[in-house]
């Protein structure tokens, strides 16, 4: 973009003009010293020159994005820098293993050491090789597994490098807490599969690996593991516990008085006003705001309330294919948040920051600042799921009533009692932040604290619904409403189902939009559309398995040969809650699914579900399996729904493929490692 002409310029060229235009070759006495034309110039002249004196301060700078500040990459430079020996790299998918990090590197200073925690997508973690150059220095790894044995997002590039390289790490001491759940296949595979090849490389393990289980207690297992932990790092080194059980703070309160609207936060994930001038590309930190173009019951009748949802991605260059997550960013009930505001007697609209007392660390804010109590605990913080006992911890100094102060310090301990306590009186009562306060009405922590301590909220992933191929500017999501009694008599709502099922596509004139991203995924129709499919999928489960179908009719309809397509879905009533009976019916009838094998287990007395189905085509199964080379594809509820699924493959091998069950069961892992055997299942 070049700069305007000045004036002069413009006026020099004018004159040029006029000149040209003012020269003929025989002037008439009669005719006015100034033509028509010549008035028309010099006005114009006058005109710009006008313009330019009085406007050209005004004229806006052309907006630039300011250069990011150089981010240090070496984490061995900024421990050395910041007197730190202990670094706690995270793999995180929804926050849980970036919480134990933090946990584990403010822990440190009670044992005379100093920690920081670090996300290994940050930093060059070839560096882990120099940690040696550290006095007494050790690395712990807080690794979650995602999917089918999946690295997190965020540790996918380390876990590339730890395949592929060959480092030396002599020296370097190391300890690793994996966090999974054990329903999956791949139980905590990321954390074993670190602690594993460190060990290979040449780093010495200081402490066994810990395993969490979230379909257990998470929370207990970390605490079990840290209580063990710590006194076998102070062994090892020589230390002793300084014996400073006292709160410390990581951020420290800034009230604004007189900041400008503009420079607040108001829900944003990465850049100020993001919401409002939306740029490619959208991701984690920088979703698309997606307009709700259909927002439809699905169920008939019934207690629950089953939707299906469209958000229009026009214009957003984002792609997906069918398989894919879509994540999308929920915002906290507003009767909760003024609730809690009204019981610790502040006000919501203060504008603050919360900022970092440790000016070296790489996060600032524990959310996006500044912006407002109110901002923070609707869109930035979790303030549904029970608290962890570290919370419990930090807040008990502040209930005046012994007995309150007692019991929460009870619960956050790592004894038999107090685990029993926890374990019942926040988790089995589903206890929320609030019901806390609630309950125990001496304890009134000052507002910033308590946001510096609640983690932040997640986005919510969820099976799409839809194929790209046949709605490539429209992404459909199905879900159910979550909404139930406690222990307390209090109503528990779903964060993300109870603020979708009201975005309504048209509110009062303005567009519904959701916070939405695409999550990559490797539940994938096969290559070759001729190879057969079977999917599995009862209730919200059938979700991924409307996009294969629709993917299915629209291969066939280009005239490619498409084999055989088999649905075993499964549901309470026929009447009732039967998901897309009209389109998959229609489907069916088409030839687009070769057969519709439907579970409804409750229209009669004996319950039936969709591994029963399974087993009664147990002849067809095996033959599309066996002999067509069929892949397998389940989705849903992992706790018991795929565990029965996987147990009827194998008695299905067993009896028509003569196979032990041990031989079955080596069958189906031999499918799964050919990618012919998919789960998308969550619990």
């Amino acid at each position: 973009i070049y700069p305007p002409p000045s004036p002069p310029r413009i006026f020099a060229a004018l004159l040029v003009t006029m000149a040209d235009s003012a020269q003929p070759e025989l002037m008439d006495e009669d005719e006015p010293f100034l033509s028509n034309l010549d008035i028309f110039l010099f006005s114009l002249i006058a005109g710009l020159i006008v313009y330019w004196l009085i406007f050209r301060k005004k004229v806006e700078p052309i907006p630039e994005f300011k250069k990011l500040e150089s981010v240090e990459t070496s984490f061995i430079d900024k421990m050395k820098k910041t007197g730190k020996n202990i670094v706690v790299f995270y793999g995180s998918q929804t926050g849980t293993a970036e919480e134990f990090a933090n946990r584990l590197a403010k822990d440190a200073h009670r044992y005379g050491m100093k920690g920081m925690s670090a996300d290994p997508e940050e930093y060059d973690m070839s560096e882990l090789s120099r940690l040696p150059e550290i006095e007494n220095s050790l690395a712990i790894f807080c690794m979650a597994t995602y999917g089918e044995g999946d690295p997190t997002d965020n540790s996918q590039d380390f876990y590339d490098w730890l395949q592929e390289g060959d480092a030396d790490f002599t020296g370097v001491k190391y300890t690793v807490f994996a966090l999974g759940n054990k329903t999956y296949e791949h139980y905590n595979a990321m954390g074993k599969y670190v602690d594993q090849r460190l060990a290979e490389l040449g780093a010495q393990r200081i402490f066994d690996l810990g395993m969490g289980d979230d379909d257990g207690n998470l929370e207990e297992d970390f605490v079990s593991w840290r209580e063990q932990f710590w006194p076998a790092v102070c062994e090892h080194f020589g230390v002793e516990a300084t014996g400073e059980e006292s709160s410390i703070r990581q951020y420290e309160l800034k009230v604004h008085s007189d900041l400008n609207m503009n420079k607040i936060y108001t829900g944003e994930l990465g850049r100020l006003k993001s919401f409002e001038n939306q740029k490619p590309p959208f991701d984690s930190k920088n979703p698309f705001l997606a307009p709700v173009t259909v927002n439809r019951k699905l169920n008939k009748a019934g207690d629950r309330h089953l939707m299906h949802l469209e958000l229009d991605i026009t214009g957003s260059k984002i792609r997906y294919e069918s398989g894919d997550h879509v994540a999308v960013y929920p915002i906290n009930d507003s009767v909760i948040v003024n609730r809690i505001g009204e019981v610790l007697g502040v006000d919501l609209d203060t504008v603050i920051s919360l900022n970092n007392l440790d000016e070296e660390s790489n996060k600032k804010h524990p959310f996006p600042c500044p912006t407002t109590y109110r901002t923070a605990l609707t869109h930035y913080l979790d303030i549904t799921n029970p608290p962890r006992t570290n919370v419990l911890y930090e807040l008990a100094q502040y209930a005046t009533d012994p007995k309150e102060q007692e019991n929460m310090r009870k619960m956050a301990s790592s004894s038999p009692e107090g685990k029993a306590l926890y374990q019942s009186w926040v988790l089995d009562s589903c206890r929320n932040i609030l019901a806390i306060l609630e309950d125990f009405p001496s304890l009134r922590p000052p507002i910033d604290h308590l946001c510096e301590l609640l983690p932040r909220l997640q986005a919510r992933y969820y099976s799409i619904a839809s194929s790209s191929k046949v709605h490539p500017d429209s992404i459909h999501i199905c879900a159910v409403v979550v909404e139930y009694e406690t222990k307390t008599g209090r109503v528990n709502k779903g964060v993300a189902t109870n603020w979708l099922k009201s975005k309504m596509p048209t509110d009062n004139g303005h567009k519904a939009t959701v916070p939405m991203y695409i999550r990559k995924s490797q539940f994938r129709l096969p290559f070759k559309s001729s190879n057969p499919v079977i999917m599995i999928g009862p209730g919200t489960g059938i979700a991924p398995f409307m996009g294969f179908v629709q993917e299915r009719s629209w291969l066939k309809e280009q005239g490619k040969e498409v084999g055989e397509t088999v649905l075993y879905y499964g549901c309470r009533h026929k009447n009732e809650d039967f998901l897309y009976q009209e389109e998959l019916d229609e489907f069916e009838k088409t030839g687009v699914l070769t057969a519709l094998n439907v579970a409804f287990s409750r229209d009669q007395a004996d319950k039936v579900y969709v591994q029963h189905l399974l087993k009664k085509n147990k002849e067809a199964v095996w033959r599309l399996v066996h002999t067509d080379n069929a892949h397998i594809y389940i989705c849903g509820d992992a706790r018991n729904m795929a565990r029965d699924v996987q147990n009827a493959f194998y008695e299905i091998a067993e009896e028509l493929g003569g196979l032990s069950r041990a031989q079955a069961v080596d069958y189906i892992k031999k499918l799964m490692t050919k990618g012919r055997y998919s789960q998308d299942v969550w619990s």
